[in-house]
């Protein structure tokens, strides 16, 4: 798994700081991978972070706590500001004895992702920290700021988009009717990581007919026939970010006047959408675009998901576009999905997905295949 370089997570662990100091926490334990290898760009699947809100003594802010498997690699992606700790046992224990080196904890606040801790381990950190560390939950405080992607982010993101394009279209190109729907899937997974993904950013999706309904359909064992749309949501995990995108095709030219019908319909919601995608809106406001589309043409019992999500080290994250996102304004920095869909249980199933970034000019769409019905053979 490739990782971040010290230059990419600069900058970062203090604007978790400066978080913290607003929140009066003197120090975050960060403990989930994703958030870890963030701060970090660490990609060990071991390792623990202490956010430090204000530096105590001469040595590095921030601590990062590993095993030994980890100790040559961590010293080679994560950066100077951590001063990094080889642990011979429980890495949780050892971040606890590195609190004692703060000095009189009396009063100290300790903040915690209560998203992620489990009653058990919040009970067992109660234990080890005794009475005078205060646990304060701060879930959300690193996703927080993952949500907006910087540079080198929005970078990683359009290259895993453009491969999984190159990679479906590969697929498509060798041909799709009389295969299975689980064939179809195997390869476009193994095409992915030919050219140079990590992994499928998550299972794929390939549903044909009847079966395209189902919005988290899984490809099965059943050939795709002729002269019905078939639907792929598929993406590439590539140098930690992933990507997400979906279509819809035609597998002939005699689908039926309702399958057209609604294919065109959920085009239309979806561009609308996407143009209206830029700072400013929130994720409630932009799903509304869409959805007040496909309500006034009758189906609105037929989309009942949201419109979208970010997009990122992980394929589902912050904001999210839908009727129960909050008010708050989408950012420069922020890369969503825009995925309306309609359902009619029994008989099909259209979605269009594209993954934009906002940026200070409006927007960039890292999807670049066509979204005109095409028909595949």
């Amino acid at each position: 798994m490739s990782s971040a370089t010290g230059a990419d997570v600069a900058g970062r662990a203090a604007r978790l700081a400066a978080d913290m100091r607003e929140r009066g926490v003197d120090v975050l334990l960060v403990a989930t991978h994703v958030n870890v290898r963030y701060l970090t760009g660490f990609t060990g699947t071991n390792g623990l972070t202490l956010i430090v809100a204000e530096k105590f003594d001469s040595r590095p802010p921030h601590r990062f706590f590993t095993d030994f498997r980890y100790a040559a690699q961590s010293a080679a992606q994560v950066p100077d500001e951590f001063d990094r700790k080889i642990a011979a046992g429980d890495l949780l224990e050892a971040a606890v004895r590195a609190l004692s080196s703060f000095g009189n904890a009396a009063g100290r606040r300790l903040g915690f992702d209560d998203a992620s801790v489990t009653v058990k381990q919040h009970a067992r950190l109660a234990e080890l920290l005794g009475a005078e560390w205060e646990l304060v939950p701060c879930a959300g405080a690193v996703e927080q700021l993952r949500a907006v992607k910087d540079a080198g982010e929005i970078d990683r993101i359009r290259g895993a988009a453009e491969l999984a394009d190159e990679a479906l279209q590969g697929v498509l190109e060798a041909g799709v009717v009389h295969r299975t729907e689980r064939d179809v899937a195997i390869e476009l997974e193994l095409r992915m990581r030919r050219l140079g993904a990590e992994a499928p950013s998550f299972p794929s999706i390939v549903a044909a007919g009847a079966h395209g309904a189902l919005p988290h359909a899984e490809p099965r064992a059943r050939e795709i026939h002729r002269d019905a749309l078939l639907t792929i949501d598929w993406g590439a995990l590539h140098e930690g970010y992933c990507s997400d995108c979906t279509r819809t095709y035609a597998t002939g030219e005699r689908i039926s006047a309702r399958a057209r019908e609604i294919y065109e319909l959920v085009r239309s919601a979806q561009e609308q959408a996407l143009a209206a995608v830029k700072a400013g809106p929130s994720g409630r406001e932009l799903d509304r675009v869409a959805r007040e589309l496909i309500e006034q043409a009758g189906h609105g019992e037929h989309f009942g998901h949201g419109l979208g999500h970010g997009v990122g080290l992980e394929v589902h994250e912050g904001p999210r576009l839908s009727r129960l996102a909050g008010e708050e304004p989408l950012q420069v920095g922020n890369v969503v999905t825009v995925e309306p869909g309609v359902y009619l249980p029994g008989r099909l199933g259209v979605r269009i997905e594209d993954l934009v970034a906002i940026t200070e000019d409006g927007q960039e769409i890292l999807s670049r295949l066509g979204k005109e019905l095409t028909v595949v053979s």
